[in-house]
């Protein structure tokens, strides 16, 4: 396996169980782990790897006291060759593991995400994987419990760790669930992890028949391969090889194994049995012999399990069978970035609200593709009611060119999305992606699109409310920092937030448009040397004022007629401008007319969250009038402010405190709303 310029590091860790887990070899209480991490040694391409080592130190066939050091002269083999050869380093499994899944989230990395590995319908949230619950061995009344919880959780297959009390307290415990549950309702496997001997296996089999197991997993010591021959030759219920498979990592062994124990199942898990590549052989080999298989894990973190469900979602991707893949919920501290959801008896990639959004990505790339030459898109409603509107896709397109051109985004760039696509915001960027080659980071529409990300996009679209958020959490902001080139849109950029964003190392751009002229026709840079107070129109465009002041808007790319804004604008060499306020944002208080924006931008040090709107007045006609969100009345205080900040005209009558501010979808204030609020409140 070949890769860009890489090196590797390796960072041991130690995972505590919630609770001891108990199987017929001993009690677990803590894992040892090693986390491989793949770094680019290029300053000009940026990606991260992650893999896991995890060895079983009772199972694993390349687990000994010197593991650590023999993964790091393996890693250094790697590193120095810059090259994975799988098939060299197939005896030593688990580390072939964790660095497989290394490289595979390294070519996530490049695509956007290190942690999206194998693409499917797994991971574009359309499907989820089923999957069995685990009940760890204990008393008779641990397992009862246990078992109850499994079944109120929704799972309907439930795996019981059979061995460590006697037998036919686990019987009993069988018993009892099968006289409550029929096999129509539950699907029952068993693990006797080798905890039966060649002679008592055949009885017990029989006693476990009774009650319609789906399966027992290895029912006796791996390496008796005659005695495990028989046994699956005769059994009353399926046989599932597990330990069996460990150690075999020859591909005539393998085939030698099959051909002679027969069983009716193997069970895959890539850290035991051969990583990836051995385990697909074994998949493989199974196939050929009509034998079934279903893959689980073997106590990774979530790293590995984030891998394994990727793998096992993709290589088998209509399969109905329950895996074995839920123990990423049995230790305290895991790896909590891994987008894994269990939602009753499935597994699914990511949350339900990221789920809905991809799909809905996924619905709009159809609408696109249909055979009409329009879309449907709505205004954002921030001056009034959002209103549909019919869009030719060609404009669009053309206005996605503009843009790529216009920013010098490349093919294979990514670009985060995480607007909704009911605007012309979000439309417009998955558009871009089409147009571009762009790689989409969707994110469900949130004020915190950069909590779960764990790479820095290329290329994002924000509105200033999701700027303001990101910059406050220390992660997000760095995330931030390192995108390489962002827009803003949908509302003013304060002063303040200018001067945070000012020496941030890539282009960032506020962004002038509207639904009408499909989302930007001009750039304002607001960082670095080449900042400025004023913007510039794209290619195509021109712009000029109409007889009340207004920006008036030609992009025949766009819009086929000559656009009339209410942007109060003023017009500077060279085509750029600068916008003062909307028309219908003007208040008119004592015959004195008042610019809302203007009065909300000599406010921004106030210190909380606020918007201007205005209320009908017997005498003034317009009241001046300042929501704001507080816990407690902060009136007094915001009026003494707001004396020293403004005009003697400009100060508001009125002071409301709100639970929360107005905003439409997009985030941008909700004016209309925002003056019916305050009217309810004044009168």
């Amino acid at each position: 396996m070949h890769f860009l310029p890489f090196k590797l590091r390796i960072v041991p860790r130690t995972l505590q169980f919630k609770q001891p887990a108990g199987t017929s070899r001993g009690i677990y209480y803590d894992r040892k782990v090693w986390y491989i991490v793949l770094t680019s040694t290029d300053p000009q391409i940026r990606f991260t790897g992650l893999g896991e080592c995890a060895p079983l130190h009772d199972l694993s066939c390349d687990y000994d006291d010197n593991y650590e050091q023999r993964l790091r002269e393996v890693c250094a083999e790697v590193e120095r060759t810059q090259n994975l050869d799988s098939n060299k380093w197939r005896h030593l499994p688990s580390m072939l593991f964790g660095l497989q899944t290394a490289f595979r989230s390294a070519a996530g990395s490049l695509a956007g995400n290190y942690l999206k590995l194998y693409p499917s319908d797994f991971t574009q949230g359309k499907r989820g994987i089923p999957i069995n619950g685990l009940v760890w061995m204990g008393s008779y009344e641990q397992m009862c419990q246990r078992m109850e919880e499994k079944l109120d959780k929704g799972f309907r297959c439930v795996k019981l760790k059979i061995g460590a009390i006697d037998f036919e307290s686990e019987l009993a415990l069988i018993r009892q669930l099968r006289s409550r549950y029929s096999k129509e309702v539950v699907e029952l496997r068993v693990d006797a992890n080798g905890g039966f001997t060649p002679t008592d296996a055949p009885k017990r089999l029989e006693a476990l028949a009774q009650y319609d197991i789906h399966s027992i997993e290895q029912p006796i010591r791996q390496g008796q391969w005659d005695e495990m021959a028989k046994l699956c030759a005769n059994t009353p219920l399926p046989v599932a090889l597990d330990e069996e498979l460990i150690g075999v990592n020859d591909f005539e062994q393998k085939n030698a194994l099959l051909d002679t124990i027969k069983p009716q199942y193997i069970v895959l898990k890539p850290s035991l049995h051969g990583a990836f590549t051995g385990a697909g052989e074994w998949m493989s080999l199974a196939r050929d012999r009509g034998i079934g298989y279903w893959t689980t894990s073997a106590l990774e973190s979530n790293v590995g399990l984030n891998a394994i469900a990727q793998w096992c979602a993709a290589i088998d991707e209509h399969t109905t069978m329950p895996q074995g893949l839920g123990t990423g919920q049995l230790f305290v501290e895991n790896f909590d970035n891994a987008p894994l959801h269990i939602e009753g008896d499935c597994m699914w990639y990511g949350s339900p609200q990221q789920r809905a959004f991809m799909n809905e990505i996924e619905q709009y790339k159809d609408i696109w593709r249909e055979p009409v030459p329009t879309v449907t898109v709505h205004t954002s409603g921030s001056t009034g009611q959002p209103k549909e509107m019919q869009v030719e896709k060609v404009r669009m397109w053309d206005s996605a060119l503009t843009t790529l051109q216009a920013l010098g985004l490349q093919e294979g760039n990514t670009a985060l999305l995480c607007m909704p696509l009911r605007y012309i915001a979000g439309q417009m960027m998955v558009v871009r992606a089409m147009a571009g080659g762009l790689q989409l980071i969707p994110v469900a529409p949130t004020s915190h699109p950069y909590a779960h990300l764990h790479e820095a996009p290329d290329f994002a679209a924000l509105t200033p409310m999701q700027v303001y958020e990101t910059l406050k959490v220390p992660h997000e902001r760095s995330l931030l920092r390192r995108t390489l080139c962002l827009i803003i849109g949908g509302g003013a950029i304060s002063p303040d937030m200018a001067k945070a964003l000012h020496n941030f190392p890539h282009p960032i751009y506020s962004t002038y448009g509207m639904t009408e002229t499909l989302s930007h026709i001009a750039l304002r840079r607001i960082n670095g040397p080449t900042a400025d107070d004023a913007y510039t129109p794209l290619e195509g465009v021109e712009v000029s004022l109409s007889d009340e002041g207004t920006l008036c808007i030609y992009a025949p790319k766009v819009n086929a007629e000559r656009l009339v804004t209410n942007d109060v604008a003023e017009l500077l060499p060279g085509g750029r401008f600068r916008i003062l306020g909307r028309r219908d944002n003007v208040v008119c208080s004592g015959g004195i007319k008042l610019q809302i924006e203007d009065i909300e931008r000599r406010l921004m040090s106030l210190g909380v969250n606020y918007q201007i709107t205005a209320v009908a007045d017997e005498r003034l006609g317009e009241a001046i009038t300042l929501l704001y969100e507080a816990e407690t009345d902060m009136a007094d205080t915001l009026d003494t402010l707001c004396r020293t900040l403004l005009g003697k005209y400009e100060v508001p009558r009125h002071y409301i405190r709100v639970e929360k501010l107005p905003r439409t979808e997009t985030g941008k204030p909700a004016r209309s709303e925002a003056r019916r609020m305050a009217e309810v409140r004044c009168h």
